[in-house]
């Protein structure tokens, strides 16, 4: 509990107190003078004063400032109106058991931002450089790409970074939401905002601290509640409206009445002053907002960041996720598995491969370099060429050498020999002249077959892949895991259209999520209705143009994801029928004269407690 909420718990104990012994006095009669003015006026005005003082002072600024319509005004007006016609203890009451009711929506707030506020702990203070032998602390933000950094036991890791020196266990629980540690050694990369383990790791940085993985998570936590779901913008109009419309309709059935019939003003006053009580938004404008924070506060607890409850709002209404397929639904870790050599000579069509391959950073160069296993002698190799969607162009020795997909050999007006094997084929030419291919094959990233069983089963009506192999691996890799259709041989441009084709099918009201991690995915992630990038390996474009970033890059996340938004969607609604019902009955029996302002209390404080109660259930969302 806070500091402001400890006194304003005092405070509440203090008036609770003496309204417990105004009420049995009154009641009881043993203070007669509590019915006389000024003594009575005065003995209910200070304890009035004591829990109201700030509602009276924030609806006051507000009218100075021209923002006269809110729930401070209702109070305010609805309590000076009690004293005015001699309701002094419902008067009291009514403030009391509102600021209870404000206590009470405190804490259910910093509860709900409790799983979000933990992620700001992950900023690190320090980091530690070697000078002269000793360890120095500096600031994150005085560190330079290049610089090795020191990670003793138990520290968190302040910057992005390979390790060049020592083995650890790295808890990424902060970030991840997994709680099993993972082993970091000499080599492997290491993201800000995790905690190392049991070693010493000596980490080469490879971003500044504002590139860093810490920064842009952070960044994304303290801008979450700037994006608004329809139902949050819809309560936001509503209340401008209803407050201001229910305060003239106060002002009527206090003066209308006994002009018309005559006499009675005390009784029309009063209810009045219980129609004011009874019509405070408080249950819509803080339960719904608070719903929505609980929903994105679940989903940061299992390792996904959602940018907003626009986009955890969009995530229930999806219908069709399409996935890219390398890095996301396989490993993207490539090795070659066969080549193909007509001519027999299978070790000058690898020589081949790799040295043209020298000149690109694609995927797939690094497993064809790696499996020629020799040094490429740069030397050889005069000019390069990427052509984007068909392969590389090099000059070696003063021949052509043409390394590419079957586009290329096409492009190029080369006869080959088609290489019908699994996995992505890299057709080779020399001089004009083919000579052979590389297969290179993919695995199946874990967990990729249990993420589209997952879909299928939270009402995701089609699971859709999107590559640039060729169509006979991709058809094989959709069999395997069940996707409900799949586009091959795409060149970057062409995922663009082809999402904005299946936008066009979606029903209205239906939503398109598509989920990637490469530089190239960008554009797409754009376009969709909701982009989800993977965060881990993920490329800073692709986690800057997503919605949902998966900190882990497990796929198997997003049916849980789609399971707290629709829980969290069920949530925020039933609360907006609920206290819409219950405000409206009551106001019709206040109108009337049938409830009393301990009825109106109720239909206040109560509904609002009951509907912080049910919008906190979002933040237990599994």
């Amino acid at each position: 509990m806070t500091e402001k909420q400890k006194k304003m718990l005092a405070r509440i104990l203090v008036t609770a107190v003496c309204f417990a012994g105004l009420l049995i006095g009154d009641k009881s009669g043993a203070f007669p003078w509590l019915g006389h003015f000024p003594a009575g006026f005065i003995a209910y005005l200070l304890p009035y004063l004591l829990i109201g003082y700030d509602i009276i002072w924030k609806a006051a600024r507000n009218i100075r400032h021209g923002q006269i319509f809110d729930e401070n005004f209702l109070m305010m007006i609805a309590t000076f109106g009690a004293f005015g016609v001699g309701e002094y203890l419902e008067a009291l009451a009514v403030m009391l058991f509102y600021q209870v009711g404000e206590l009470f929506q405190n804490y259910a707030v910093s509860r709900s931002r409790q799983s979000i506020a933990d992620m700001m702990d992950i900023c690190p203070e320090f980091a530690n450089i070697e000078q002269d032998g000793q360890l120095v602390q500096v600031d994150p933000d005085d560190v330079e790409p290049g610089d090795i950094i020191v990670i003793r036991a138990g520290e968190r890791i302040p910057l992005d970074g390979v390790v060049v020196e020592g083995t650890s266990m790295i808890d990424t629980a902060a970030l991840t939401g997994e709680s099993v540690p993972r082993r970091a050694s000499a080599g492997d990369e290491v993201i800000s905002g995790c905690v190392n383990g049991n070693g010493i790791l000596k980490v080469q940085v490879t971003k500044a601290f504002e590139d860093s993985t810490v920064a842009k998570i952070l960044e994304l936590v303290e801008n979450a509640g700037n994006r608004k779901a329809k139902v949050e913008n819809f309560i936001t109009r509503f209340a401008r409206y209803y407050t201001p419309v229910v305060t003239v309709g106060a002002v009527i059935l206090a003066v209308v009445p006994p002009l018309v019939i005559g006499g009675g003003w005390g009784e029309w006053i009063r209810r009045a002053c219980i129609f004011l009580v009874i019509s405070c938004p408080c249950a819509l404008v803080i339960s719904v907002p608070l719903g929505f924070f609980g929903g994105i506060g679940a989903a940061s607890r299992i390792g996904v960041l959602v940018k907003g409850s626009n986009f955890l709002e969009a995530v229930a209404e999806m219908t069709t996720i399409v996935f890219d397929k390398t890095g996301t639904l396989t490993k993207g870790e490539f090795k070659v598995t066969q080549i193909m050599a007509p001519e027999g000579d299978e070790e000058l069509v690898l020589r081949l491969a790799a040295y043209g391959e020298s000149y690109s950073d694609h995927p797939i160069a690094a497993p064809i370099k790696a499996a020629y296993g020799k040094p490429v002698e740069v030397g050889l190799v005069e000019e390069g060429e990427e052509i984007p969607g068909h392969g590389i162009r090099a000059k070696i020795e003063g021949r052509t050498v043409l390394v590419g997909n079957r586009k290329l050999m096409e492009q190029m007006q080369i006869p080959y020999v088609e290489c019908r094997s699994m996995g992505t084929v890299v057709y080779v030419a020399y001089d004009g002249a083919f000579v052979g291919a590389v297969v290179i094959s993919d695995t199946i990233k874990d967990g990729a077959r249990d993420a589209i069983r997952d879909m299928k089963q939270v009402g995701v009506k089609r699971c859709v892949m999107l590559t640039g192999d060729r169509k006979e691996v991709a058809q094989a890799t959709a069999g395997e895991l069940g996707l409900d259709g799949v586009h091959a041989e795409l060149l970057p441009a062409d995922k663009v259209s082809r999402v904005e084709e299946l936008l066009r099918q979606q029903p209205a009201g239906e939503r398109l999520a598509f989920v990637g991690d490469g530089i190239n995915d960008a554009p797409v992630l754009t376009r969709a209705d909701i982009g989800i990038a993977m965060g881990s390996m993920g490329s800073d474009a692709a986690i800057e143009a997503a919605d949902v970033v998966l900190m882990d890059d497990d796929v198997r996340k997003i049916a849980s994801v789609v399971r707290i938004s629709r829980k969290t969607l069920m949530i925020v609604k039933q609360n907006i029928v609920f206290a819409l019902g219950v405000k409206a009955a009551v106001l019709l029996l206040g109108a009337f004269g049938v409830a009393n302002m301990w009825e109106a209390v109720f239909a206040d404080v109560g509904v609002s407690v009951i509907a912080i109660l049910n919008a906190m259930r979002a933040l237990k969302a599994r």
